[in-house]
């Protein structure tokens, strides 16, 4: 029998004593310690689990403990500094969503992990409850058709964060789903919010994932709101999913509903859409916890050396998707073009402030050469078909027309105020 996977837990607050609940119970882990700097919340979980250490210095937690691997559930700004040090200590480590504050801190953690032999895995709990399981397994067998569209809503009232805006918060749940059901990264991110409690800080946000062949995908987070939901519904070309996780039996229900087009018609007169109206099903779905599932991936990850189903990659594309959100509430709501690699390009602006609108600018904000925004299809990504595309000489986006296209510029013909503030780009 293999020998008990010595974990310690650092930070105690809304989430920790969940995880500290889950590794304690089961019988592959050793909890060795816990740490906070909040005195009486360890107090408090001491006298859950009299057995467990409990400790305010994490250098005490990196190096006097003993442990084989550290487990993270602190405030995203701590999220890097706590992994890197934990991976530089040997330490199979496990971090909160989202992973880091931005790419650049999450490539480090993957780069020391892949260095070091260690597992580097992030908390997206919902890709292991039972429900989601399901949902992927039906997609991927084709019985819903070729997904369209996919649409989530995670609203309730509160917690308030104040290092962090709402989509930061609640979206990266919706986000792995939805990676996790594509198959794919997103071409281009819209995101539009409101902060009505705390300014800077928004609170009520929708976001907007463009994939390939023309399927998109939404995403409706709120803090502000008086019912608590967590609803996502998945249209295919043959049948619907709505997947309710508050719904406590039937979180997945199947609507055999759909519309036709025909497919030929000589005129107007002989063109009818077909509505398809079926029966609805509720298949079983095994009630198990998605955290003590994590947990357990976790150590069997440790144990085996297997790639985790939530590794260092998947934390990665989706704090890449929360950054162009961020960069798109900037603009007002602009697209945000996600390169092949997962970087993101901002979309141009009208006055080319801040390096969006000039090809020197954009090459300067983007690392490239200004020539365009990567190597896709559809003219989004080489300098011939941006240009066909937004109707430039394929050297930039500076001087596109005003027609819209997959900038979203507007339909209207540029005033000659708009005019100059594009050529002065």
């Amino acid at each position: 029998m293999a020998k008990p996977i010595r974990i310690g837990v650092v930070g105690c607050g809304y989430w920790g004593p969940n995880l500290v609940r889950n590794f304690r119970s089961l019988p592959e882990c050793n909890l060795k310690a816990m740490c906070d700097l909040n005195q009486e919340r360890l107090k408090h979980l001491t006298s859950l689990y009299p057995g467990v250490e409990a400790v305010t210095d994490f250098q005490r937690l990196l190096n006097g403990v003993g442990l084989d691997a550290i487990v993270i559930a602190t405030s995203v700004k701590s999220h890097h500094s706590m992994a890197k040090a934990s991976l530089l200590a040997g330490k199979h480590t496990l971090i909160e969503k989202p992973m880091a504050a931005s790419s650049r801190e999450c490539e480090e953690l993957i780069d020391i992990a892949k260095k070091k032999g260690l597992v580097l895995m992030v908390g997206h709990t919902f890709l292991f409850s039972p429900a989601v399981r399901r949902i992927k397994e039906i997609v991927d067998w084709g019985d819903i058709g070729d997904i369209r569209y996919l649409a989530a809503r995670r609203l309730n009232l509160g917690l308030y964060q104040k290092d962090i805006n709402v989509t930061w918060d609640l979206a990266p749940h919706d986000l792995s789903i939805i990676l996790h059901v594509m198959g794919e990264s997103p071409l281009t991110v819209n995101c539009r919010g409101s902060s009505l409690i705390s300014p800077g800080v928004e609170d009520v946000t929708l976001m907007h994932l463009s994939f390939s062949r023309n399927r998109s995908a939404f995403v409706h987070s709120s803090w502000l709101d008086p019912k608590k939901t967590r609803e996502m519904t998945i249209v295919g070309s043959k049948r619907m999913i709505v997947y309710d996780d508050v719904e406590p039996l039937e979180k997945i229900r199947i609507f055999d509903a759909r519309v036709d087009a025909p497919p030929h018609y000589d005129t107007f007169a002989e063109f009818q859409y077909a509505y398809h109206y079926g029966d609805m099903y509720a298949p079983h779905i095994k009630q198990e916890e998605p955290l003590r599932l994590e947990c357990q991936h976790f150590l069997e990850c440790i144990q085996t050396g297997m790639t985790p189903l939530t590794g260092g990659a998947r934390g990665l594309e989706v704090v890449r998707i929360l950054e162009a959100s961020s960069a798109s509430l900037k603009q007002g709501g602009n697209p945000v073009y996600l390169a092949n690699d997962g970087s993101f390009q901002e979309s141009v602006g009208l006055s080319g402030n801040n390096g969006n609108g000039s090809n020197e600018g954009r090459a300067k904000a983007n690392g490239s050469n200004g020539n365009g925004n990567g190597n896709r299809k559809d003219g989004n990504g080489s300098k011939e078909g941006r240009a066909k595309a937004n109707g430039s000489n394929g050297n930039g986006n500076a001087n596109r027309k005003a027609k819209r296209g997959s900038l979203g510029c507007d339909k209207a013909p540029m005033t000659k105020r708009r005019q100059a503030n594009v050529l002065s780009a």
